[in-house]
């Protein structure tokens, strides 16, 4: 082979891992900021990721808006009308969150089984509902 073929096909494979390596990258960064969305009925039959941040969508429970301490904790339960997961958040609400509407949490499982958010979102008027939740909650119930 002569040498300036030699470096042609040299410089073609050099392009070629170096594309097949920026592929690499770009799809292992879009895997990283993947985020699923989960029902409150995924949650509680072991569907949901125990070590990683996803979404939870359901309903407030209530009644069940508790305030342990004096500090920010709130503790809830979201449901999708069948199955209801405790949600810990530890901030300022949304000024729309109230028992019985709509919200989308981002958050993780801890080690008891609670959904730990790091935000909390609530629909912003009576014709709204995340279009998460929305999904969940018309999926037909299973019939006994």
């Amino acid at each position: 082979m002569k040498p300036i073929r030699k470096q042609r096909l040299f410089l073609i494979i050099l392009m070629l891992a170096g594309l097949g390596l920026a592929a690499t990258f770009a799809l292992q960064a879009f895997n990283e900021n993947l985020m699923y969305f989960f029902s409150t009925s995924d949650v509680a039959a072991g569907k949901a990721p125990t070590n990683a941040v996803f979404r939870l969508g359901g309903m407030v429970v209530k009644g069940s808006v508790e305030r342990p301490n004096a500090d920010l904790l709130v503790r809830f339960k979201l449901s999708d009308f069948e199955k209801e997961v405790t949600v810990e958040y530890s901030g300022i609400l949304p000024d729309l969150f109230r028992e019985g509407q709509g919200i989308v949490a981002k958050g993780q499982l801890d080690s008891r089984g609670v959904f730990v958010a790091e935000e909390v979102l609530a629909k912003h008027d009576e014709n709204y509902m995340p279009p998460e939740v929305a999904g969940s909650l018309k999926k037909p119930a299973a019939q006994p």
